[in-house]
């Protein structure tokens, strides 16, 4: 595990060295395709540098922070756009916002209705966090318990791991920085359609990224020629398409196996069915009806929850990463115990 740990830094080391090169050079280079062109090597360094991790935790959530989140940050950058070119006052401002699940609030929030701007209760995060550790232990009692019960543990944990860890390091960022910060997650489980789902309250810093990297270019492109309709539709298609291969990517690190595209289909396929929800939505409500969000809401967690039994875990689960992930789980409550305790 220390060896582990010591390759884990050195692939921090290497990605902060890769992040100094973008902000003492590459933003001195005229913004457009030069600018792009200098950032290939450190695009594709955040692409490799984690093979270099083996353990799922680790590299899961390295690859999540320098693919899904640095390379499509740097990408806006090299056009002057995004996060990264609001000129951060200094080089750890730059570091943090690239290589980290933070992105700075750019306006005060406007819209009252904004269901992402609602306060939440203080008492939510304790609760969120016992429930994980919860999950963590019961992960040592898996053969006992129904598949369908793990499955419903592994959406938890899967949900819960990522808002903690974004928590965890949002709170020291907003301390020391002074910023305030967009919101990871707004309660997906209250989801009351599948674009709800995608659009307003899962993974919302990504969102936001493939909004301005892939969203907003496809859509202005093709208007012109198929209309606006219809530029919608491709554009979400081509959205939930990368969003699917990136993840395959991540995958990768995570499994060091060949891709299956089973998430790449897995996106796809809610890409296919939001659009299609978006389309009967415009029709629906030109004729008075609307779901009620008591019968819309199941129906999207239910879909939601087959889907990922289907298509995102079955990858993860053949090449045991489930097991691998709560061993190293189960490893750190155990340490943490020991230092509480004695």
């Amino acid at each position: 595990m220390y060896g582990e740990i010591e390759r884990f830094i050195k692939v921090w080391i290497s990605a902060i060295l890769g992040l100094c090169y973008c902000y003492y050079i590459a933003a001195r280079i005229p913004k457009g395709f030069l600018r792009l062109l200098s950032l290939l090597p450190i695009l594709y360094l955040f692409i490799i540098l984690p093979l270099n991790i083996s353990s799922p935790n680790l590299v899961g959530y390295t690859s999540f922070f320098l693919v899904q989140l640095g390379i499509f940050k740097l990408l806006l950058f090299s056009f002057n756009k995004g996060p990264l070119a609001l000129s951060p006052p200094n080089i750890v401002h730059f570091i943090s916002i690239a290589s980290l699940p933070i992105t700075p609030k750019q306006h005060p929030p406007t819209n009252k209705n904004n269901t992402t701007n609602t306060q939440k209760p203080k008492w939510l995060l304790p609760l969120k966090l016992l429930i994980f550790a919860m999950i963590a232990r019961f992960y040592e009692y898996n053969e006992y318990f129904h598949p369908h019960f793990i499955l419903v543990l592994y959406c938890l944990h899967l949900y819960l791991s990522l808002e903690l860890v974004f928590a965890l390091i949002a709170t020291p960022v907003q301390t020391l920085f002074g910023l305030e910060i967009e919101p990871h997650f707004n309660e997906p489980y209250l989801s009351s359609s599948l674009q709800d789902f995608w659009c307003h309250r899962w993974n919302l810093m990504v969102t936001r990224l493939l909004r301005f990297t892939v969203y907003n270019h496809v859509s202005c492109t093709i208007t012109g020629l198929v209309g606006p309709s219809c530029a919608t539709s491709a554009a979400m298609l081509a959205t939930f398409l990368v969003f699917g291969l990136v993840h395959d990517l991540i995958y990768y690190h995570v499994t060091c196996v060949p891709p299956t595209w089973e998430i790449t289909c897995f996106f796809v396929l809610h890409g296919v069915c939001t659009v299609a929800e978006v389309a009967v939505k415009k029709v629906v409500l030109r004729c008075g009806w609307r779901l009620h969000r008591a019968v819309s809401g199941p129906l999207v967690v239910a879909f939601l929850a087959i889907s990922v039994n289907w298509l995102f875990f079955p990858q993860l689960l053949r090449n045991e990463m489930d097991r691998k992930s709560s061993e190293e789980y189960v490893i750190l409550v155990d340490f943490v115990k020991s230092k509480i305790y004695h």
